[in-house]
């Protein structure tokens, strides 16, 4: 459970609007596939009562087309990873002051705004990023349905597969498989992602973090969760 310290004042009350900041509940877009969104398709509709000639339609194929090339190298040990607790500010609807233990070596990156951190392995294969700064207003397992409900709409091709769906009292914990779009990176690697959704003592999500690597890897990414979401403690100021 997500320790919270004296929390000041909220800012906006309720459901906030789930934007590409990620500032409601805890559910950022852009951990659905790393640091990018998805592309969305647009278009404009002829008037009605209007004729119009029929376009012709390239037909899209459902099948994916993309394969992922392996990554042999050997896995990541959980036995070999060293912790201490580390800090940062997450500012987004609020700024909280978060503190956690993970990796110790793990080089710390920030994004502007700072709504999360992300700690980096020496590899830059594997990472943990943990996300604060938003309006604590659902529980756990409502943010996990939202994350599942966006990752069945990626393209094919990024090769999404759920591997576990898990809700306790105080967290919930999802588990799954994808491919990075090219956009994104050509490295064409699948990559193994556990999301958690941790409580506070009102027994809504306070704190959203994952733990990234290669399939190979997941026991230890499985570890390196554990430390921080047992230890994980969130201070809120306006």
């Amino acid at each position: 459970m997500a320790r919270r310290g004296t929390v000041g004042a909220l800012l906006g009350s309720g459901l906030v609007v789930i934007t590409a900041l990620g500032g409601a509940g805890g559910y950022g877009v852009g951990l659905l596939i790393g640091e990018a969104q998805p592309a969305v398709a647009s278009g404009s509709a002829a008037p009605l009562g209007t004729a119009s000639p029929t376009p012709s339609v390239t037909p899209t194929s459902a099948v994916p087309t993309r394969t992922p090339k392996p990554d042999n190298r050997p896995a990541l040990q959980a036995d070999d990873i060293s912790y201490k607790t580390r800090s940062f500010t997450a500012e987004l609807v609020v700024k909280s002051h978060v503190s956690a233990r993970v990796p110790y070596n793990w080089r710390i990156t920030q994004p502007d705004p700072p709504n999360y951190a992300r700690f980096t392995d020496p590899t830059s294969k594997r990472w943990i990023r943990i996300e604060a700064g938003f309006t604590i207003s659902r529980p756990p397992a409502a943010s996990m349905a939202a994350r599942i409900k966006d990752l069945n709409v990626l393209d094919k091709n990024q090769l999404l597969r759920i591997v576990s769906q898990q809700v306790e009292d105080d967290q919930a914990t999802l588990a799954y498989t994808y491919l990075p779009p090219e956009s994104q990176t050509s490295e064409g690697v699948l990559r193994y992602v556990i999301v958690r959704w941790v409580a506070d003592d009102s027994g809504l999500c306070a704190v959203e973090m994952s733990s990234t690597g290669l399939p190979q890897d997941k026991d230890a990414l499985l570890d390196v969760l554990d430390h921080a979401s047992k230890s994980v403690v969130r201070r809120d100021t306006p």
